[in-house]
């Protein structure tokens, strides 16, 4: 079994972790160190570290796994996605090698061009069966979900089914997708208590800092809906440009502070909601979710839980 259970953690007090992802560039991989240190400042339950379609940066998943190892709780991104049973239960079994025993399962996003995983399984449900079935309880298994329903799910109803199915088959814990409409997310959760789902549910918050990133993540991955003070907060600071046609440095400048106490707000009511966690997209810039945490006043919140 898993030795720290972080949701067991969650159903005594909220936790906090953050999500990196690995670098892409040596410049990155010799700068990650000092993102993990800062992170570990706000002693993190646990950080976790992204996984690409089929495995294709699992080399610099491990190296960002040993790394957050040597000061806090890492927990691995895992797809499906391309990959056959034996390289998944091989891959699988190099984690618990390296003592890795917390994991997400996904299903993945769908690279470029494709149309279906080309691998074993098809959905998250069937990866979180077949490490349950081939491991037993030492993972500790959580899974994603999507609070303004999947972008590729038919309802909300059923993507709530496919929740319960993963609860039922194994899973341990929700993390969300990001969500910005408060509103959105009472009647998600109304819906996942209703359905029987009693999982403990780490709220994914993504800071907003840049106006490419947020677009991005609301509209071209997550169908996410953009609440009216958020769409205050892009319409302050929209896309002027200089006569050269590049972002004018000041906009770019006043969107992030905007953003930045947009961020805090917003971690603040989903304070008032009683959630079970908080998971922050931290993006390797581990001073944007200082500067959320410190101005939400969670920081002093989590200094007072050890």
């Amino acid at each position: 079994m898993a030795k720290i259970r972080f949701s067991e953690r969650m159903r005594e007090r909220m936790t906090l972790s953050f999500e990196v992802f690995p670098p892409k560039t040596e410049k990155g991989m010799q700068n990650l160190p000092k993102v993990v240190t800062a992170l570990n400042a706000y002693h993190p339950d646990y950080i976790s570290c992204t996984y690409g379609a089929g495995g294709s940066n699992i080399g610099r998943n491990r190296e960002v796994l040993q790394e957050i190892a040597k000061q806090t709780v890492p927990c691995t991104h895992f797809t499906c996605i391309g990959l056959k049973k034996e390289v998944i239960r091989q891959q699988l079994q190099e984690y618990l090698d390296n003592h890795v025993e917390h994991i997400l399962a996904l299903r993945g996003d769908y690279p470029k061009g494709w149309t279906h995983t080309g691998g074993d399984f098809d959905h998250a449900t069937q990866l979180v069966e077949f490490i349950r079935k081939e491991f037993g309880d030492r993972f500790e298994i959580a899974v994603a979900a999507a609070p303004g329903g999947h972008v590729e799910c038919v309802s909300e109803d059923q993507d709530i089914e496919y929740l319960k199915q993963k609860q039922d088959l194994g899973a341990d814990y929700i993390i969300t997708q990001l969500c910005y409409d408060l509103e959105q997310f009472k009647v998600w959760r109304d819906k996942v208590d209703r359905a029987g789902i009693t999982m403990p549910i780490d709220v994914g918050i993504m800071p907003v800092t840049t106006k490419h990133g947020i677009l991005t993540q609301c509209f071209s991955h997550n169908a996410c809906a953009v609440p009216r003070d958020l769409a205050l907060v892009l319409t302050h600071n929209w896309f002027q440009k200089d006569p050269d046609g590049n972002e004018i440095p000041e906009i770019k400048a006043a969107f992030r502070e905007e953003g930045l106490t947009y961020s805090a707000n917003l971690l603040n009511r989903y304070l008032t909601l009683g959630i079970h966690g908080i998971h922050l997209y931290a993006l390797n810039r581990a001073d944007d979710v200082s500067q959320v945490l410190a101005r939400s006043g969670f920081d002093r919140y989590f200094q007072s839980l050890l």
